[in-house]
């Protein structure tokens, strides 16, 4: 068989692969094809949900697993060698592979993306493909790795035999780290989206150096106990007995198996440490405090720990004198890694400024593109009394008989200095109903409160909405704070997929951040978020994808306009260094914080409760300034909207109906454009797949429409405005013609009953002879007899295509 008439696959089996073998690359161990490396992004229109097209690379060459090399693209013989550099340029690019080819089976061009080669990108001879060794070579040169760093890099990943693999940008982030700590770097900070795998990532890193025997001993910090429980029984657990938390406190644990085991611990009841441990795991507020006694860290030498990992590394790290900065100033001869989703970044915090520029960096944004995490959908709501404000009547007492002060009380007002429970109460009620309305009442939801007092009135609000369901289950709405242990309780069976209660929980800042709640479906803002990195982290709790219970995005219904954040161009940027010291001035940003929206200031300001603390019960009705309740005023609903995320993960203000005019007038220039495209596609279907293929299900817009139209007259009317017909009108017409007249008995019959089947159900694929198998067809012969009617195949889907084009004949 001649090259050319072969397909892209039997080229890359024939002549590619063969290439390669010949060169050197062991096809066990480091050949593999058709790499799957993105899953494809969630598209979301009301609520239908399509994922759009996977990256898939032809071939990626590895040194090592999880180090890959070099990336190839293949194309058929039709092709030229070079044709398919472009797009291999742009896998390389994401994969962060250095090497990138291109092959018709005649040879191979080679661009190297380190600029070392010149030319930079050069022809070579099937025989010439490059060894294993020979682009080792070119890549430690380009990494400047010496031997000793050679061996760090080349050191294995843990494999567990289950076939897990690290996904393609935590292999990037892991060699990163391991590189620039390899040559030497003492400080890194890695950026991962909330719901990327931070801690799996964390620990492919730490096991990596662990055994190469360049860092021995370990500590891993974070500031919410359920992170390091759930760390040392699911992700870290292949350390095994080496490994311990820093607590007193012994705890069974659940692990995802189904299993149960007791955390090995690090003290005694006297606070003593067993030194014996490699990999120690800590809560930051268990081994410091602001007295003496309680800087447990200090028990360690100085010299003690060779690599510190700091999970959420943004909450305070950054500022001089947070308890975070004397652990880390007390280790500093240790190398220290970052880990964040939201890099604090103001003119006076810093953590680029500490850990420097990141090492690897992957955005929220990236996140959904490539289809690892949930897009959302937002609907605002918009109070009158958070619009128009309230301005009490003269002479109006608050439920304790007090006179309330006389001014404008505004949305920053109310839950803070003054209540209007009917306010809570409207709240509680447009939740509830979104609920009902969604048709699933059990998805796990999340409602960020004031403070602690207004989380309890929200859930006394939503246990009322929801009476029918907490009388079959009290845990149905539960408040989870601080102070509240009989919430705090709770915390792992919310957070537990398999779980059904609790699913309505109240809260103020404690689910805020480090809560992997992989089935929170709906978010609900009933506060105003000052704070960039605080945002972005409550919209983390709900970004996760969990395919096993359909959650591929959710919702984020907004009281307080915190979602105007998303018009913050830093919102989904890179970290960017503000603080910029002079020749004289400190490296380390100045003790001064800024009061305002642009940062949260390490101390609470004058016009702040402290309600939540991490790790801390505080004790109920703490202190602050008294809060008035005024009863019978009254709060209505002015405005709400819902908005869509278009094709670039921007949030759209409009209709389904105006989405899709515009995504249409993108794809069709004009009428004449489309009913040019319509009239020369032999199968319908095939624009209404290219379409779904992009997100736009027509079938989503027909039912808000409220209309049973065809999908030909549904993009005319939609995107040009045209009147549409019903699909009973078009084939009314077609009888009308009598265009089936130089047909025999049975084919017109065929053709009738074909006719009556697009009038009833609007079928596009008439001409898959495979309709013929079905009733009323089957009743009228076989399936070779129908099709001999017409003279044979060719003439049946000639007939089935005339027909088409009269249905469609007065349009085109």
């Amino acid at each position: 068989m001649h090259k050319r008439l072969l397909s892209e696959r039997d080229i890359c089996t024939k002549f590619i692969t063969p290439a390669l073998r010949k060169a050197g690359w062991d096809e066990m161990l480091q050949i593999r094809e058709e790499v799957g490396f993105t899953k494809g992004r969630i598209i979301v229109r009301g609520k239908l949900v399509t994922r759009g097209k996977a990256k898939r690379a032809d071939y990626v060459l590895y040194y090592k697993p999880n180090i890959p090399l070099a990336l190839i693209e293949a194309k058929d013989n039709s092709h030229s060698v070079g044709d398919g550099m472009q797009q291999a340029l742009d896998y390389a690019t994401t994969l962060d592979i250095p090497y990138a080819f291109t092959s018709n089976g005649d040879g191979f061009v080679f661009h190297d993306r380190t600029g070392a080669s010149v030319p930079r990108e050069v022809n070579l001879g099937l025989d010439s493909f490059p060894s294993p060794g020979n682009l080792w070579a070119r890549y430690r040169a380009w990494k400047g790795l010496d031997s000793e760093a050679e061996q760090i890099v080349l050191q294995d990943y843990f494999d567990d035999g289950s076939g897990k693999t690290p996904r393609y940008y935590q292999v990037n982030a892991v060699n990163a780290a391991i590189e620039a700590i390899a040559k030497g770097q003492d400080r890194a900070l890695l950026v991962m989206a909330t719901g990327t795998g931070k801690t799996y990532t964390a620990f492919q890193i730490i096991w990596r150096l662990w055994k190469a025997g360049r860092k021995k001993r370990i500590l891993f910090l974070a500031d919410r106990n359920v992170l390091i429980d759930q760390t040392m029984v699911n992700d870290f657990r292949p350390f095994g007995a080496a490994m311990a938390k820093l607590s007193t406190n012994a705890k069974t644990i659940e692990r995802q198996d189904g299993s149960k085991v007791d955390l090995p611990l690090a003290l005694d009841k006297k606070r003593r440490i067993d030194t014996a441990f490699e990999v120690y795991l800590g809560l930051y507020q268990a081994i410091t405090g602001p007295e003496e006694r309680q800087k447990l860290y200090r028990e360690f030498s100085p010299g003690f720990f060779d690599l510190i990992v700091i999970d959420e590394c943004h909450r305070g790290s950054a500022a001089e004198d947070s308890a975070w900065r004397e652990i880390l100033t007390h280790f500093s001869g240790a190398t220290q890694i970052g880990l964040t989703a939201t890099p604090k970044e103001t003119e006076y915090v810093s953590n680029t400024d500490y850990f420097g520029e990141p090492v690897f960096t992957y955005s929220l944004k990236q996140g959904i593109s490539d289809g690892f995490l949930a897009p959302y959908k937002v609907i605002k709501v918009h109070i009158d009394r958070d619009v128009e404000g309230y301005r009490p009547e003269l002479g109006q007492l608050d439920r304790d008989g007090n006179e309330v002060e006389d001014r404008i009380y505004n949305a920053k007002d109310f839950d803070r200095n003054i209540v209007l429970d009917d306010r809570t109460r409207l709240t509680a009620k447009k939740i509830t109903e979104f609920l009902k309305e969604s048709g699933d009442r059990f998805q796990k939801t999340i409602v960020f409160c004031v403070d602690e007092e207004h989380a309890a009135r929200m859930r006394q609000a939503l246990v009322n909405e929801n009476a029918d369901l907490v009388a079959e289950n009290q845990r149905y709405v539960m408040r989870i704070t601080g102070s509240d242990k009989e919430g705090q309780d709770q915390l792992g069976n919310f957070i537990d997929p398999e779980s059904k209660y609790p699913v309505l929980v109240t809260t103020s800042r404690l689910l805020s951040t480090g809560v992997d709640a992989q089935t929170c479906r709906l978010i609900v803002l009933d506060r105003a978020i000052g704070s960039m990195t605080e945002f972005k982290q409550i919209v983390g709790r709900g970004a996760r994808v969990h395919e096993d219970t359909k959650k591929f995005y959710f919702t984020l219904i907004d009281f307080r306009g915190a979602t105007s954040h998303f018009a913050d161009p830093d919102f989904d940027g890179d970290p960017v260094q503000i603080y910029e010291p002079g020749d004289d001035d400190p490296i380390t940003p100045p003790d001064e914080t800024p009061q305002g929206d642009g940062a949260i200031a390490p101390t609470p300001g004058e016009d702040e409760i402290v309600v939540d603390q991490p790790g801390v019960l505080l004790p109920p009705g703490g202190g602050g300034p008294r809060k008035v309740y005024v009863d019978g005023v009254g709060a209505r609903i002015v405005a709400e909207r819902v908005e869509y995320l278009d094709e670039n993960g921007k949030l759209v203000t409009e209709s389904l109906r105006d989405f899709t005019k515009t995504a249409l007038k993108k794809r069709f220039a004009s009428l004449d454009d489309f009913l040019k495209r319509w009239k020369s596609a032999e199968r319908k279907q095939v624009i209404i797949e290219e379409l779904e293929a992009e997100g736009l299900l027509l079938d989503a817009v027909a039912d808000e429409l409220g209309k049973n139209l065809d999908p030909f007259d549904l993009i005319c009317h939609v995107a040009f405005d045209k009147k549409p017909l019903t699909r009973r009108e078009r084939a009314d017409k077609v009888q009308k013609r009598d265009v089936f007249t130089k047909y025999g008995p049975q084919a017109r019959a065929v053709l009738d009953a074909l006719l009556e089947k697009y009038r009833d159900e609007g079928v596009l694929n008439l001409d898959d002879a495979n309709v013929l198998k079905v009733t009323p067809f089957s009743m009228m012969g076989s399936v070779v007899q129908l099709i001999k009617a017409f003279g044979g195949k060719e003439g049946f889907e000639k007939a089935v295509h005339e027909m088409q084009d009269a249905l469609y004949q007065d349009s085109a």
